[in-house]
């Protein structure tokens, strides 16, 4: 069952971008979202998967400090989570 901090539950979609950062200590992976996340088209969904614990809570809390919708945050099989972001502006 996937993890969202929004208020209303949306289903996957599958991403316009996925961003790995696999391996990689926050704050890294949120470095990464937001220079990336204006490369996909207004309302599309970006990936963001890591495995540092710290990701799992500091990119939902990004998302809304800069108010992008966070969509769903799912476990990956091979440990980690795929966070999807949804590009707000």
């Amino acid at each position: 069952m996937p993890y969202s901090e929004t208020a209303r539950e949306e289903q996957p979609r599958t991403p316009s971008l996925t961003i790995d950062a696999l391996g990689k200590k926050c704050p890294i992976p949120i470095i990464w979202l937001a220079q990336r996340i204006g490369e996909v088209p207004l309302n599309a969904v970006v990936a963001v998967l890591a495995d540092d614990p710290a990701a799992y809570t500091d990119v939902p809390a990004w998302c809304r400090l800069k108010s992008h919708p966070h969509v769903g945050t799912y476990e990956l099989p091979e440990g980690g989570w795929s966070i999807h972001v949804r590009r707000n502006y």
